[in-house]
């Protein structure tokens, strides 16, 4: 598990140096313009990244040994939304690093040792479940700033290739939370490039699948975006279903976050 761990880490310092090198270009009026996801401007979907290292970042060194001085999250919410969107900007550049040299200190044997109490689940997860919940974000809200510039933007190839082995272990539960597999009428085993999946009472990712009910052409990051509610139009072009769903079932059981 420790190299799922360092590749999740990895690609979460490439999401990072990706939106810092696009964040130093882009004038405040782009700032305003509409990202990916809904009713959220591109600034604002910095401000949801940074107040999230923010709040994250916590959990995760407190569990390496650091003392950290508490603040509600209602408060650092307030906080980020209140920001003008330049120091939304400002911020997720220096929140978010401050949480990437948190976690790429910590050791080899706290990578596959640790578990994080991140306050909202039942018990304290493994750091790679914390660590995967975080790409999850990081990569999807990264397409939402970068599709606003760029319509053919995917998610980037290695997260996706990551977040899709995260999906198929120790982050396979956040599926029970955004996929509503109800709206199918029978049960769904989706090939694709870069994984599998099935629907039945519920969502799950598989490695692959001998005999699918369907299969989606696309690059691997097209699932990524699919379980995220990111793959509609206009940004699903050259993509396929073929078999006994079509893509516009699979976007009524992913709605998306």
């Amino acid at each position: 598990m420790t190299g799922l761990v360092d590749r999740t880490i990895s690609a979460l310092r490439t999401e990072h140096d990706v939106l810092a090198h696009l964040a130093r270009g882009l004038a405040d009026d782009r700032l305003a313009a509409p990202s990916g996801a809904a009713e959220w401007t591109v600034a604002q979907v910095y401000s949801h990244l940074g107040s999230g290292a923010e709040i994250g970042r916590a959990p995760i060194a407190s569990a390496a040994g650091e003392t950290v001085a508490a603040e509600d999250n209602q408060a650092i919410w307030a906080r980020w939304d209140a920001s003008a969107p330049r120091a939304q900007v400002e911020g997720f550049l220096e929140h978010n690093a401050r949480w990437l040299d948190t976690v790429e200190a910590l050791t080899p044997e706290q990578r596959s040792s640790m578990t994080v109490d991140l306050g909202f689940l039942p018990e304290p997860v493994p750091l790679v479940t914390a660590l995967g919940m975080r790409l999850n974000e990081v990569a999807n809200h990264s397409w939402d700033v970068r599709v606003a510039f760029d319509p053919d933007a995917g998610v980037d190839a290695d997260s996706a290739a990551v977040l899709l082995d995260l999906l198929a272990g120790p982050i396979g539960f956040l599926l029970g939370f955004v996929a509503k597999p109800a709206e199918l009428a029978s049960p769904v085993s989706l090939a694709t490039a870069g994984a599998a999946l099935v629907i039945d009472d519920s969502v799950t990712v598989v490695d692959h699948l001998e005999a699918p009910s369907a299969t989606l052409d696309g690059p691997p990051e097209a699932l990524v975006r699919l379980v995220s509610g990111r793959l509609r139009t206009p940004y699903d072009k050259g993509i396929t279903v073929e078999g006994n769903v079509t893509l516009d079932d699979l976007r009524r059981v992913f709605a998306g976050f």
